[in-house]
């Protein structure tokens, strides 16, 4: 049976190509922006100029933005973020006073409209060749159709020189984690970074619980670059106030700390950035 899936995969924009390094402490941070409409702005986010720093425009899907309710167009992407304070001359003003800034976008989500968004391609062929020259949400996956779409999708477009990167966010949940580990049997070789959503799990997490957890899916993703994740309002997984940047802390003693993203600047926007100003510091540290 053919599983509903909905997808987070990111990939950036306007930056050359780079050699992936190893899976060790490093100082790489992502944040999320521009889903809930916030008018939240690039320049609104602390930047660290310690740190390897990547936004990630949240999102690109390939559902129409003219029927309501939105419909799949097979790869044909559209945008669903806030243009009128993120758009390309947004992009690279920020890029240009902050030479440690690269912008990426995440192609999928898990709603559009409000309505749940899924994988759906026609053909793996049509997807692709559509997903290249657009961009593309997926809906209704087994794991091999879903592994080959997304990585010929990604193949592609780091062959063309068209991305730097790519990340996948995954989270704990079994078909979730089926799909996303055939993705990386077959193409983990071409997938820079993994956003494992962390947050996902339960709010009485420990500090040692949630290591071991980073563990566990740095073996399911072996040899790749895991993040550590957090919510920007400290809402949802172990939260800061209980333990999560010692955890992190922990894995950097451990020389384990690849980076850490936070899901996102909208949501941070009135907490004033005080997690994403942590997280940098520590990972500049």
């Amino acid at each position: 049976m053919k599983s509903h899936l909905p997808m987070i995969l990111l990939i950036s924009l306007l930056v050359l190509l780079s050699p992936l390094a190893g899976a060790d402490n490093s100082n790489y941070f992502a944040e999320y922006i521009g889903s809930q409409f916030t008018d939240v702005k690039f320049s609104d986010v602390p930047i660290n100029s310690g740190v390897d720093f990547h936004f990630i425009l949240s999102f690109a899907a390939d559902y129409t933005t003219t029927t309501s309710p939105a419909s799949p167009t097979n790869g044909n992407f559209n945008v669903y973020w806030d243009t009128d304070d993120l758009s390309a001359d947004h992009v690279n003003a920020i890029k240009q006073a902050n030479p440690n800034v690269k912008v990426a976008l995440s192609l999928g989500g898990d709603t559009v409209s409000g309505t749940t968004a899924f994988f759906k391609p026609s053909t793996v062929d049509s997807w692709v060749l559509n997903a290249v020259s657009s961009l593309t949400i997926l809906i209704k996956a087994d794991p091999t159709t879903f592994a080959n779409c997304i990585g010929g999708l990604i193949t592609i477009l780091k062959k063309n020189n068209v991305i730097s990167f790519a990340s996948i966010a995954p989270y704990a949940n079994s078909d979730v984690q089926q799909h996303y580990q055939a993705l990386w049997a077959n193409y983990g070789n071409i997938i820079d970074y993994v956003n494992f959503q962390f947050y996902a799990y339960s709010s009485d997490t420990t500090v040692d619980q949630l290591v071991n957890y980073f563990n566990d899916q740095s073996s399911n993703y072996a040899g790749g670059k895991v993040l550590m994740s957090l919510t920007g309002d400290g809402g949802r997984g172990l939260s800061p106030a209980n333990g999560f940047f010692d955890a992190c802390r922990k894995l950097k003693e451990e020389e384990k700390l690849v980076g850490i993203f936070v899901w996102d600047a909208d949501i941070s926007k009135s907490r004033g950035f005080q997690y994403e100003t942590t997280a940098q510091n520590l990972l500049a540290s």
